[in-house]
């Protein structure tokens, strides 16, 4: 009878224990969540300011004072004397949206014309 007792008492513990570890995951769980949004605003953010900053860099593949920005589905557009240069600009690991790469597609494939409207 003594080791019944001591066996409830045993898995009540457990219990009591599984509930604690529980509650302790669903809060680490929410926090968690809280910081991956700030994160992906933070690299969001970050991605904006170097849309900004990057024309100035020696490297940028044209010449700064005919980047025009768009901000979306691309950064911009170079309108160089001799080429107009579609740009976008990404940062660490950032890819293309499926949007952004459908432009590429269609750039790469020659699909661009030229609409002239008059009113």
């Amino acid at each position: 009878m003594v080791w019944v007792t001591a066996f409830a008492f045993v898995i009540a513990v457990l219990a009591l224990l599984a509930l604690y570890y529980r509650w302790k995951y669903l809060q680490h769980k929410q926090l968690f969540e809280g910081r991956d949004f700030d994160y992906r605003s933070l690299y969001v953010k970050h991605g904006k300011h170097w849309e900004q900053f990057a024309p100035f860099l020696k490297d940028f593949p044209g010449n700064k004072e005919n980047f025009r920005f768009i901000g979306m589905p691309i950064d911009g557009i170079i309108f160089d004397d001799d080429e107009i240069k579609f740009v976008e600009i990404k940062t660490g690991n950032g890819k293309l949206s499926e949007k952004q790469q459908r432009v590429k597609n269609l750039v790469e494939r020659k699909k661009v014309s030229w609409k002239e409207l008059r009113y």
